[in-house]
Formats: C-alpha cells, sequence, structure tokens
C-alpha cells in the first residue's frame, strides 16, 4: 500500500510524514524549496501477530507495511501541483490530504487566514483541473485517430471516447471520478490513465493540542459537507513530539489526554477502509508474514501477492480463520475441532485467515 501526503505549504504534511514514519525529514517553517518527496516505510500494527505468534511459536514475523510519499510543492506560494508533482501522484493508492487547522503566528498560512474547508475546496479543484486536461488531451487524440482507424481499432476508440465525453462534464461539475457510476469494465480503461480524482481520500485535519478534546465534534462537522470522505482530526506537532517516547509512555501520555488511538494506527486504519483493504497471513519455513489485498480477493490472487509462481502453480490453500485458531489454543487441536479448511482457487480470503498456500511450477 502506498500513501500520498499532500496538501499546502505548512499545512503539517511531513510533521504527519515525520510522524508516521519515526522519520526526520526537514521541516521547511516557510515554505519548502525541494522537488523530490519525503519517502518512507511503517510497519503496520496488528496486535493479531502477537497472539499468532504466541500460539505458533514461529521462527520469524513480519507485519505488511505501508509506503508514504511526502509530496513537497516547489514555492510557497504556489498551491496547485504542476506536472512534475502529478507524476509523483499517480502511482500512490490513496490521498492524505493534509488540512491546516491550528493558529501559530510564526508560520502564517500561505493564504492569510485558516480555513479547512476553503484548502479542501482548493486541492480538490487542483486534482478536477488536472484530470480533465488530460481528458482533453486524450479526446483530442481520439478525434485524430478515428480518421484513419480501421474497424477493431475504431470501435475500441469509439468506447473510449463515449466514457471519457461522459466522465468529463461531471467531472466538470466538480464531481470527482470516484464518485461517479463507472463499470468495471470502464474502470480497466480508466486505470490506464491514473486518474488523481479516481484514488480514494482521507482527509486529515492538522489541529493544536489545545483542540485534542474537541477532536470528535470537528470531524463530525466536516463530515455532512463531505460524505464521500473519511475525515480524522489529529495534532501531527504532538505526535511527532510522542515517536521519540518509547512505545509504553507514548501510550500513557496518549491516555492521559483520552487519546484512543495513535496517529499510525489510526491513519492504516481508515487507508484500510477507504481502499477496501484486509489482512491474512502466511505461514512457510517458519514464518508468518502478514499481506495486505483488497477486500474479495480470490485464493490465487492472494496468493500472487506473495509470489507469481505461487499463483501461476496454485494448487489448493490450507485456511484457519485467526478466531478459530485463537480459540483452539494450538493449530493441532484447531485442526481436530474441523476448523482447518482446503480451499480452491475461487475462494475469496477473508480478514485475519491464516493460509498455507500448496503450489507446483
Amino acid at each position: 500500500m502506498e500513501l500520498g501526503i499532500v496538501g499546502l505549504p505548512k499545512s503539517g504534511k511531513t510533521t504527519l510524514f515525520n510522524s508516521l514514519t519515526k522519520g526526520r525529514a526537514k521541516i521547511h517553517a516557510f515554505g519548502p524549496t525541494a522537488l523530490e518527496p519525503n519517502v518512507g516505510v511503517a510497519k503496520v500494527p496488528d496486535s493479531r501477530l502477537d497472539g499468532l505468534q504466541a500460539i505458533l511459536n514461529p521462527r520469524r514475523i513480519v507485519p505488511a507495511e505501508v509506503k508514504y510519499v511526502d509530496v513537497t510543492i516547489t514555492r510557497e506560494n504556489r498551491d496547485d501541483l504542476g506536472s512534475d508533482l502529478r507524476g509523483y501522484l499517480r502511482t500512490v493508492d490513496a490521498f492524505i490530504h493534509v488540512v491546516r487547522d491550528f493558529a501559530d503566528e510564526t508560520i502564517p498560512h500561505i493564504k492569510g487566514s485558516v480555513d479547512p474547508v476553503r484548502d479542501i475546496i482548493a486541492l480538490n479543484t487542483e486534482l478536477a483541473l488536472s484530470d480533465l486536461a488530460i481528458l482533453e488531451r486524450r479526446l483530442t487524440r481520439i478525434n485524430d485517430s478515428l480518421k484513419g482507424a480501421k474497424q477493431q481499432e475504431r470501435d475500441s476508440l469509439l468506447r473510449e471516447q463515449t466514457l471519457l465525453s461522459r466522465i468529463k462534464p461531471v467531472l466538470e461539475n466538480e464531481i470527482p471520478i470516484r464518485e461517479q457510476s463507472i463499470t468495471k469494465e470502464e474502470a480497466r480503461i480508466l486505470d490506464n490513465y491514473q486518474f488523481l480524482t479516481s484514488k480514494p481520500i482521507l482527509v486529515l485535519l492538522n489541529i493544536g493540542e489545545a483542540k485534542l478534546p474537541h477532536a470528535a465534534s470537528l470531524e463530525e462537522a466536516l463530515r455532512p459537507r463531505y460524505p464521500q470522505l473519511k475525515v480524522a482530526a489529529v495534532c501531527a506537532k504532538l505526535e511527532m513530539e510522542l515517536t521519540q517516547l518509547g512505545d509504553a509512555d507514548a501510550a500513557e501520555f496518549r491516555a492521559a489526554l483520552g487519546m484512543v488511538e495513535g496517529v499510525i494506527d489510526r491513519i492504516i486504519r481508515l487507508s484500510y477502509e477507504v481502499l477496501g483493504l484486509l489482512s491474512f497471513f502466511s505461514i512457510a519455513s517458519g514464518e508468518i508474514r502478514a499481506w495486505t489485498v483488497t477486500k474479495g480477493t480470490p485464493a490465487h490472487k492472494a496468493a500472487g501477492s506473495i509470489h507469481s509462481d505461487m499463483e501461476r502453480g496454485f494448487i489448493r490453500a490450507e485456511v484457519i480463520s485467526y478466531s478459530d485458531l485463537v480459540t483452539s489454543g494450538s493449530l493441532r487441536e484447531a485442526c481436530n475441532k474441523g476448523h482447518l479448511r482446503l480451499e480452491g482457487k475461487n475462494y475469496t480470503v477473508q480478514d485475519g485467515d491464516v493460509i498455507t498456500f500448496l503450489f507446483s511450477v
């Protein structure tokens, strides 16, 4: 999973990036100048791995990972994305839009005032304009290509033209592609363009520490306006400071402030929700590893997420749910109770499945 962190300069993007990755990326208090994004990887917290370790005593435990890309805007007075930045954003699976909702006289807002709704609209507009530019160029090329196209190519071009001509006016009316009615076949066509407004967005309100007691009400105030988006309020500065503490001390500090979970846990949980993801666990050679796949993934495709040979030579999957394994207390007892199942390639993998894939190549 790869998540792009976007937002205006001085919104706290890089502070959030450091919180999530426990990194030390330089924070530009007066606007960034670097073009290359900050890139970091974080382990996906999953308490079920601890449960599996206690029961199965594996040689090694490997959590799933998430990659964060902190996209930097090149000039302080620029709030558009620019072609150089769009290239980075097209490869990510979803966006975390960091929206400033804190006051700090030493770090003035580039637009002169703090207004989360205005800033959300500004980014949504930029994403839409970026996609519209690509749509218009492609439609022009299709018109040119139709002039000399043979029948088979012509039919394909006409289908694409019809689709792009349908979504373009809707996008012009500020309805992103992800909220439009798109069939699976149409989605495969659109995947070639990696449209930015087709990607899920998590809106993250970056609030000051004084607003933490009101975080839930701030989230609720935005949700009616953006019912299709996930919204979360966090204090990125505080979370970055807590990464300097041990896990136990950080948890105690959060508890004292009434914070139910840390930013890493919350962002990853919400990211899984917006992307429709789940985790399963593989057992092989004394190693338990967590993997992330889309909900609805069949067993042979889940095997392919581990290695293409496993998908190509898939025979069957030995599956037991995490809850059945934990309740049984041991793998042997779970087998005795009939919880271990043999599943074919079309079995739909469920969240928490513990799987051993059998294959031959």
